[in-house]
C-alpha cells in the first residue's frame, strides 16, 4: 500500500511508460510503500516453471530469502521504476525515502534489489543502458540492511 499522497503519471524516464509522483513532500527516512495483502507468495523454483511472460513472473518481487509475492491486479506500486541512483530504498517489501523528496519527485528505485538471483528484467536501464541483473539474496539483505541502518543513524 501506498502511504504518502501520490498520482501515476506518465513517466519522465524514457521509455519507461508511466510512473508513481509524489503529490506533497515526504521526510528523508518515511515509509512511502508498505507490503499488505501478500495473498500469493511462491518460493523461486515454483515462479521460474512459469514463462518468463506470464503474468505471475510478470507481477512478483523478491520479499525475502526465495520467496516471491505475486500480485497480478498491477497495483499502483508497480509504477515504481528503477534507477541507478534511486530516491527510494527498497527492503523487505517496504520503500523508505532515501532524501527528502518534494511534490512532483518521480519515485524510483533500485531493481537490483527486488530481483531474483541473477534475473533480467528484460530491459536496460533507461538513463545509462546498463544491464540490470537481480543480485543474489544475501546481497540484497547486505546492501539494503546497511542502506537503511545508515539512513536512520545519521542526525
Amino acid at each position: 500500500m501506498i502511504v504518502v499522497p501520490y498520482e501515476v503519471v506518465a513517466s519522465a524516464i524514457p521509455g519507461a511508460g508511466k510512473g508513481l509522483r509524489l503529490t506533497a513532500p515526504v521526510a528523508r527516512g518515511a515509509v512511502i510503500i508498505a507490503p499488505d495483502n501478500l495473498h500469493t507468495v511462491w518460493p523461486e523454483a515454483r515462479l521460474r516453471q512459469c514463462a518468463p511472460d506470464s503474468i505471475e513472473v510478470q507481477a512478483s518481487v523478491r520479499w525475502f530469502e526465495q520467496w516471491f509475492s505475486i500480485t497480478p491486479e498491477w497495483t499502483d506500486e508497480c509504477y515504481v521504476n528503477h534507477s541507478f541512483e534511486p530516491n527510494g530504498l527498497w527492503h523487505l517489501g517496504f520503500i523508505f525515502a532515501l532524501d527528502d523528496l518534494a511534490a512532483g519527485t518521480e519515485l524510483t528505485v533500485d531493481y537490483r534489489l527486488l530481483l531474483g538471483d541473477d534475473e533480467d528484467p528484460g530491459f536496460a536501464c533507461a538513463a545509462s543502458g546498463q544491464a540490470i541483473r537481480g543480485w543474489h539474496w544475501r546481497e540484497t539483505l547486505s546492501r539494503s540492511t546497511a542502506q537503511l541502518a545508515g539512513l536512520f543513524s545519521r542526525g
